[in-house]
């Protein structure tokens, strides 16, 4: 009897040994596996709150730490106008600067995003805009000894399929496009409003830093400057700009954006607006490389700098009708007709540089859709168009990375949208974003000139030095982040290590040669620091944009398991449950039978 109790008791144990495993591994399991899933398809980057300084030694710093320039090698950059440098203005008390890290190149500029503007739209369904101006390009080369007057005055466009990052989803693309980031998933909860950029951008730089240290005079010296500032920026459109950007934006018209039904509002209200914000578009009062102003504009009256347009409609038709159907004809129309009238104005402008850039911040689908990944979604168009006086665009032109093979030239081709961050910043004089990962885009830099008795181009120089500043700004950022934020993977970053030390180790060898301004050294050194850039880019999509399949794999893997724990943890606290009364009832009756034969003794 003894021992059938024993077994008994032993039996209840045991049971209750695996239901109490089962009870502390089933939820640990679940939470492990449910965790691993989600940060492996919700991949997060920490927001760093650094930011770029607007000081000619900032650049200086960066050239000498990351790419090992000498002293003599910054002066001599900082000679032929390629590094900017500082002028003191004696009439009226100022320190003015060519540009914060190098020379401002554009007077003024005009950002228009077409929402969904995919890449075939662009290049086949805007005739009178983009499509005359592709025809010239490649026509007006050909026939340049017999141009007639009309299209000398007229100024150079180029396209390029601009490629956007995963989710496209127009808040995620304006975050790239401002701050040279990759957006991921998890911020997709911010395109639901309330989801202020908290980083770096060429838009935060561009209101905080002064007019006189990025090319132009300063005209706020009084009490009240932002009350009276002179060089403004201005925004009309989709509202998601003002969500991103609450106070940055001197003149600003935002419209809802959230209803997709809605095809005109948005649209109707940049119409509204943008003949007067045209109107007042541009200065003359650039300073050029010997520090003496060029203004011959009243200096009382103010000028938009930069102007941002958000049209909405062509992604509002695709919701709703798709992408083939008279509603998308109409309002590609619509887009051509004032796109047209954007470029006339600035084909008016021959003695100031100024450019505008008309993208897609993503594409569609088949069905009009889009946040996804496929070529459909990702491929939008990118169309840059320069006044006359900016100059022939030619020689930037050149410059392709063949020089070092194959995987150098298609970094050249490859435009991705987190590479227009740089190229903005570069082109108004500001300081590159802290957190920017995208490369320059050479053949959007109009050419530099060396003014002295021979107008010298010395465009392979300060080419291979805007590529640098870019490496050394990504370099120092991927070091920090690494270190202070989340550790990189170690193998990807001495890969790209490795890379940069080559094309530092070209460039020092260029500039070693002086005054020779197109040596072979030169060239090589862009085509490594473009391939460094595009790898560098790649390593932020593996880190912070591709899912991790294996972690989605193993916390699938996990759930199953505790899904398959939890069916037997479940019956046996059953089974236990009925079981208790009759186990308590025999153990009463064995305890019974025991008393009885003790007292028979």
């Amino acid at each position: 009897m003894k021992k059938l109790l024993n077994r008994a008791t032993e039996k209840a144990n045991g049971t209750k040994r695996l239901t109490t495993f089962l009870f502390y591994a089933y939820p640990l399991i679940s939470l492990y596996g449910l965790f691993q899933f989600a940060t492996s398809f919700f991949l997060a980057k920490k927001s760093m709150s650094y930011k770029s300084l607007c000081k000619n030694d900032t650049a200086s710093v960066l050239l000498q730490n990351e790419i090992g320039l000498s002293l003599n090698d910054i002066k001599y950059l900082q000679g032929y106008g390629i590094l900017a440098q500082q002028y003191q203005d004696i009439t009226e008390d100022l320190t003015i600067s060519e540009g914060c890290w190098m020379p401002r190149r554009v007077d003024s500029m005009a950002v228009i995003v077409v929402d969904a503007l995919r890449f075939d739209f662009a290049l086949e369904h805007l005739p009178k805009s983009i499509g005359s101006r592709i025809a010239y390009e490649e026509i007006g080369k050909k026939q340049e000894q017999q141009e007639t007057l009309q299209q000398k005055t007229r100024g150079q466009s180029q396209l390029y399929k601009f490629v956007a990052d995963p989710p496209t989803v127009t808040m995620q693309r304006l975050k790239g496009l401002t701050t040279g980031g990759l957006p991921t998933f998890a911020d997709i909860s911010g395109s639901f409003g309330g989801a202020n950029v908290d980083e770096d951008s060429w838009v935060d730089q561009l209101h905080n830093v002064p007019a006189s240290k990025r090319g132009f005079k300063d005209y706020a010296q009084n009490q009240d400057a932002e009350a009276k500032r002179k060089v403004q920026m201005a925004f009309v459109g989709d509202d998601t700009w003002v969500d991103l950007f609450p106070n940055q934006f001197d003149d600003s018209h935002p419209y809802p954006s959230f209803n997709t039904r809605d095809l005109d509002t948005v649209d109707d209200g940049c119409l509204l607006h943008l003949p007067r914000l045209l109107k007042s578009f541009g200065s003359k009062s650039m300073y050029n490389n010997e520090g003496t102003a060029t203004s011959t504009k009243n200096d009382e009256s103010f000028f938009y700098e930069v102007i941002v347009t958000h049209f909405l409609g062509v992604d509002h038709v695709g919701h709703t009708y798709g992408p083939h159907n008279v509603h998308m004809d109409a309002k590609l129309n619509q887009m051509d007709e004032v796109l047209q009238t954007i470029f006339l104005k600035i084909d008016e402008a021959v003695e100031q540089c100024q450019v505008v850039f008309v993208f897609g911040d993503h594409g569609m689908t088949e069905d009009g859709n889009h946040g996804g990944g496929t070529v459909e979604e990702t491929n939008a168009g990118l169309f840059a168009h320069y006044s006359p006086g900016c100059g022939d665009l030619g020689p930037s032109l050149d410059i392709t990375g063949t020089e070092i093979g194959s995987y150098s030239e298609a970094a050249f081709r490859s435009v991705n949208q987190i590479d227009l961050v740089p190229t903005i910043s570069l082109l108004l004089g500001l300081p590159i974003p802290f957190a920017n990962l995208g490369g320059v885009v050479p053949g959007l830099l109009p050419p530099l000139h060396y003014h002295t008795d021979k107008d010298i181009i010395i465009e392979a120089p300060y080419m291979a030095t805007s590529l640098a500043l870019n490496a050394a700004q990504v370099w120092n950022y991927l070091t920090t982040y690494s270190n202070t934020a989340s550790k990189l993977p170690e193998s990807a970053i001495s890969d790209l290590e490795s890379i940069l030390i080559k094309a530092s180790s070209q460039f020092r060898d260029a500039l070693a040669q002086k005054d020779t301004f197109d040596s072979m050294a030169y060239r090589e050194a862009c085509g490594l620091f473009k391939y460094f850039l595009s790898m560098a880019t790649d390593l932020g999509k593996q880190v912070w944009t591709r899912f991790d399949t294996t972690g989605m794999s193993i916390g699938i893997s996990m759930l199953v398991l505790a899904l398959f724990l939890g069916v037997p943890y479940t019956s046996i606290r059953g089974a236990m449950k009925e079981a208790m009364p009759t186990t308590k009832t025999s153990s009463s009756r064995v305890g019974h039978i025991l008393s009885q034969c003790m007292k028979f003794e």
